[in-house]
């Protein structure tokens, strides 16, 4: 990598003639003539002689320099004939001269890319992000400075920018107006500073790369941030890991990375993600050193992943998405994408794992596949076989467990993707592991908790909708769930309601985070008949202050777009074989009153249902009246008859079920 670094001092610096002093507009002033700027071929490139300079400090590996490259690129184009410059720096200490090429050509720049190797530029900048951009006018004063606009930021994807920094800062220096924003607060990849580099450890370092460092990346993050993985970088080579080494103390810091929202204090999981505050500390202390790499032999030997399928078998069937792969383009948001598949199953299936593998890892955030039956098949649950979420493994059932598939059912492949900067293409298969139907003792299935006639009100920081379940099958126990929302989700409780009023929590996750659809799998399963009912709280954040928020001004209620809103939980239930699915609940005596009241809120809630989704208000209900999720999620479960239709009495016997 290229590590040559050339330690130039402050002092030298002002004795070259940059000059970081004040003027009286308070921008700062530098001479961009008496900076060294050089080509990755090593060289002069020519800066300054224009109207309005915009130096550009980019990254070949971070996420967000990625997606605005491209922008630049048509910034540049739109004001190439009115005397404005573009200049692209690259300060990083692990990109070299070949990978800055690379990054310009896929990303189709042609204004000019210098490598920074000693970082007097950034130093003369101030520079700290990449990528972030400075408007420098020809007497040499920095007239803005920050991020290009706001469409993206770590962890947020908007459909459109809502503010366009940069662009508006070249339209009114060229007008000969004030600039009404001349500094933002930039967002993207920390650049380590060389001064904290000490790449030779003394005999007497305390933490070192090789004896501290890579073990715990290889625990923690390797699994995702290893070559052909989603994760933007490779954090295997300690040439590579330096240049992250401040980036990486943030991201833990704000518990962005690893990934993972359970409360600790609140239940167990398998496969939970936490980066231990020793091991944090550790980190700390190493960049506190000076990134020392250490010794050689305390290198950990690499761990070995599967590139392939997950189990000891090759699986017994194969089933891609479709024939042919999908593109995904360079930037912008992708609404989630539906493949249905007919795998041709003539006889039932029961299936004890499956797997499902992205085709290009890079910008598939998450897969889910789901099972349609045939109309009028002996199915139960909503469908889900497998999915696919970065940094998971894929577990199968225990022995004698297995999902049933009907004959005759078709998948339906889920995708979620994220652009990289990069047109791509994915074509996701999903592999599945068959079970003896003999050697079968428990069922497993996907049930949901679901409310879909709620209403956000705008600017709400927190709307609170509720959801319970409070009928099981005998001998249940519910496996693992997983909790969905979409911009606007905050948080979601998971509590247990046991007889005698007592109330246990099984799950909170505080910070929901939609770019994050994880399961949570209990590490003990929870015996579903010493509980009375399930209780969930789903909150909604629909004010400004939500960075993930498309339109805090809207009213927001059910919708299958992410600019809509969703209140759902998937769990798992394993049930013994051939068991009813359903807990009879015992008879209550009522009195008349009661029973008056009762019949009310049916009557109510089959109402509020039949004006929500009975389209043409005939008093039934079909299929494609509903939104497409509750077609998937919702509709089978109504419609008992299987005719393709739900009538008042079916949603009447719903209701009591839940009363």
């Amino acid at each position: 990598m290229y590590l040559k670094l050339y330690h130039v001092s402050i002092f030298a610096c002002l004795l070259a003639g940059i000059f970081l002093s004040p003027d009286v507009h308070a921008a700062r002033r530098l001479s961009l003539h008496q900076l060294t700027f050089r080509g990755t071929d090593g060289e002069p490139v020519a800066v300054g002689d224009s109207t309005l300079t915009v130096v550009c400090f980019l990254g070949t590996e971070c996420p967000l320099a990625r997606l605005y490259g491209p922008r630049l690129q048509r910034l540049a184009d739109r004001y190439s004939d009115r005397g404005v410059q573009f200049l692209g720096v690259n300060s990083n200490l692990q990109d070299s001269p070949a990978e800055i090429d690379a990054y310009a050509k896929r990303h189709s720049l042609k204004f000019p890319m210098v490598k920074d190797a000693d970082q007097s530029i950034a130093l003369a900048f101030d520079a700290s992000r990449t990528p972030e951009v400075f408007l420098v006018d020809s007497a040499g004063s920095i007239i803005y400075q920050g991020r290009i606009d706001d469409q993206y930021e770590p962890g947020v994807s908007r459909a459109q920018p809502t503010a366009n920094h940069l662009r508006d800062a070249i339209a009114s220096s060229l007008a000969g107006a004030p600039i009404d924003q001349p500094k933002t607060i930039g967002v993207g990849c920390l650049i380590t500073r060389a001064t904290k580099m000490n790449g030779t450890a003394t005999p007497s370092a305390d933490v070192t790369f090789n004896a501290d460092i890579a073990a715990i990346l290889n625990e923690h993050c390797v699994e995702c941030h290893r070559p052909g993985e989603i994760a933007p970088m490779a954090l295997t080579e300690y040439d590579e890991v330096v240049g992250w080494g401040q980036m990486i103390l943030e991201v833990i810091d704000q518990k962005r990375m690893p990934p993972w929202h359970a409360d600790p204090d609140i239940g167990h999981f398998v496969g939970e993600r936490r980066m231990p505050r020793e091991a944090r500390d550790k980190i700390a202390a190493w960049i506190e050193a000076g990134l020392p790499q250490g010794d050689a032999a305390d290198l950990p030997s690499s761990p070995q992943w599967p590139s392939g399928w997950q189990f000891e078998t090759e699986p017994d069937v194969e089933i891609k998405m479709r024939d042919r792969p999908f593109n995904v383009p360079a930037e912008g948001v992708v609404e989630y994408q539906y493949f249905v598949v007919d795998p041709k199953w003539t006889e039932d299936r029961w299936i004890r794992a499956a797997q499902v593998i992205p085709g290009n890892a890079s910008v598939v955030h998450h897969a889910i596949v789901f099972v349609r039956p045939p109309d009028g098949s002996s199915f139960h649950g909503i469908g889900w076989m497998a999915a696919y979420v970065p940094g998971q493994r894929a577990v199968g059932l225990p022995d004698g467990h297995a999902r049933l598939v009907p004959a005759g059912s078709k998948l339906v492949f889920q995708m979620h993707y994220t652009p990289n900067g990069r047109e791509a293409e994915d074509l996701t298969r999903v592999g599945v592991w068959t079970a003896d139907p003999d050697q079968i003792t428990h069922e497993v299935f996907t049930r949901m908790a679901i409310d879909h006639e709620f209403e956000i009100p705008p600017g709400v920081k927190n709307h609170v909708v509720k959801m319970s379940v409070d009928s099981f099958p005998p001998n249940a126990r519910m496996m693992g769930i997983t909790p969905h929302m979409h911009l606007r989700g905050k948080s979601f409780l998971l509590l247990a309601n046991r007889p005698g009023g007592q109330t246990e929590p099984l799950l909170r996750v505080p910070h929901y985070d939609f770019n994050w659809q994880h399961w949570y799998e209990f590490a003990k399963p929870v015996n579903l008949g010493d509980i009375d009912s399930l209780e969930m709280s789903v909150s909604f954040d629909n004010s400004a202050g939500n960075p993930f928020n498309p339109a805090p001004d809207d009213f927001v209620s059910w919708g299958d777009q992410t600019w809509e809103e969703m209140a759902v939980a998937f769990f798992d239930v394993a049930i013994p074989r051939g068991g009813p699915h359903y807990r009879v609940r015992p008879k209550v005596s009522m009195s008349p009153r009661e029973r008056q009241e009762r019949d009310q809120k049916i009557d109510s809630q089959v109402t509020a249902f039949l004006e929500q989704m009975d389209v043409n208000a005939d008093g039934i209900v079909e299929r494609d009246e509903t939104p497409v999720a509750f077609q998937r999620f919702g509709f089978n479960r109504l419609d008992r008859n299987r005719d393709g239709r739900i009538e008042r009495d079916e949603i009447s016997a719903a209701a009591a079920e839940r009363l």
